[in-house]
């Protein structure tokens, strides 16, 4: 057996959470491999809409069990509340969801170091969701973390107030005022809760899951153009998003990676600081963030928008080894007459096809290539057999583009607006 990769392809956002919802009853068992709670997965079914941050997007289905891996980033308090919202709605969370022992802890001095950085940058602040992921990752490679095994240890508490005696110094070179009391006990009670749940060295659960023949499906965050190595840096997050990284977060080897599924939207979206090629200041870019109510599920902050950027999209495929493709949002696109799809850039003074290594305001120009709307509600569609040919020739004009198969599009943010081509969940 193989371990499946999905994970998104731009720049977050993308709706990796309802998909991986929608393929779970494929899967035994779901593991997120990186990021933490700056992570907002959303899923919609039933008429009720939830946002996960650090548990995977399988927890609702009973016949899976859910492990957050060793590359993850753990806030206790936001952990807390995802499971007890989750245990309000009656959802087993103790028998479907386990913990690495490797995963870091994010702690309350994470979070304020998060925020005096980003507010000493002042306009040069990379858009941080202020979680304080950056500074848990800055400790974990710097070999000063405290993991999710710490906690059960007798000298947990020595460690922990080791770490914070540090955070403070660093804290004390900010002009930052801040109250860790008030932020210090949630937490610990918080990690006391944790203990309620299986802690398991998860990658020989994992791979002895894979000699049994267990079906594995590893769930990213954030999105390919966010990684730390190969995304837009510096405005990226403090992880691997891309494929490697579920190899690094899971402790699964390359050999073992089986389908890679990208997701993409239809268009753009960014939160946050950074370049981005295709965005639309104007009208055209309100008008997109209306339609697909593009607000981050994680800070709320409006999402910039843009058209479908294809160099971006090709690079993603690339450094991932997308072997299939997930379009989302399609019916967000349903009102306009005409789309417009980045095909190349001008850079240099040349056209290319190719991400070059920047990106920022002038240094490129999109090049568009323009296809008719549809100018139809895709939100009751059930079958890929119904779709305007308006869309079935954006469908086909992307995949002879990109190279790759779109074997499933969604028109909407329900689990049932889920259209399937080419046979993919048979």
């Amino acid at each position: 057996m193989k371990v499946d990769v999905l994970l998104g392809l731009q720049w977050g956002d993308e709706g990796k959470g309802k998909i991986v919802d929608v393929l779970t009853p494929k899967y035994n068992i779901i593991a997120r491999f990186q990021g933490g709670p700056n992570a907002g997965h959303t899923l919609e079914f039933n008429g009720i809409k939830h946002v996960l941050h650090i548990i995977p997007s399988g927890i609702f289905h009973g016949n899976s069990i859910n492990i957050v891996g060793n590359g993850v980033v753990i806030d206790p308090v936001i952990f807390k509340k995802e499971v007890d919202a989750l245990k309000k709605m009656g959802v087993d969370v103790k028998s479907r969801l386990l913990l690495s022992k490797r995963a870091h802890l994010i702690l309350p001095t994470h979070r304020l170091l998060d925020a005096a950085s980003e507010a000493s940058k002042g306009k040069e602040k990379i858009g941080s969701t202020l979680k304080g992921i950056g500074p848990a990752y800055m400790d974990k490679t710097g070999r000063n973390g405290l993991r999710v095994g710490d906690i059960t240890l007798p000298d947990f508490k020595k460690k922990y107030d080791f770490l914070v005696a540090k955070h403070k110094q660093i804290l004390d070179g900010y002009k930052f005022s801040y109250n860790l009391k008030e932020l210090e006990g949630p937490w610990l009670a918080a990690t006391e809760e944790l203990k309620e749940l299986e802690h398991i060295d998860s990658e020989h659960y994992l791979n002895k899951a894979l000699h049994g023949k267990k079906a594995i499906l590893a769930e990213g965050a954030q999105g390919s153009l966010l990684d730390i190595d190969f995304g837009s840096y510096p405005f990226v997050t403090s992880s691997n998003t891309i494929c490697a990284g579920a190899c690094t977060g899971l402790g699964i080897a390359p050999s073992r990676i089986g389908e890679v599924i990208g997701i993409f939207k239809a268009y753009c979206t960014r939160v946050g600081s950074g370049p981005f090629p295709t965005e639309l200041e104007d009208e055209t870019g309100e008008l997109l963030r209306k339609n697909g109510n593009e607000f981050g599920s994680t800070t709320g902050r409006p999402r910039r928008c843009g058209w479908l950027d294809l160099p971006a999209l090709k690079y993603a495929i690339m450094v991932n080894g997308v072997t299939s493709l997930i379009m989302m949002k399609a019916d967000v696109l349903s009102s306009f007459e005409t789309i417009k799809v980045c095909t190349h850039y001008m850079h240099n003074g040349k056209k290319t096809d190719q991400l070059p290594y920047d990106i920022s305001p002038g240094q490129v120009e999109p090049v568009y290539h323009e296809l008719k709307g549809w100018n139809r509600d895709l939100t009751t569609l059930h079958s890929i057999g119904d779709i305007p040919e308006e869309l079935n020739d954006y469908i086909l004009f992307l995949e002879k583009e990109l190279g790759v198969p779109i074997n499933i599009v969604s028109v909407g943010p329900d689990r049932t607006q889920t259209l399937l081509r080419n046979g993919v969940l048979a």
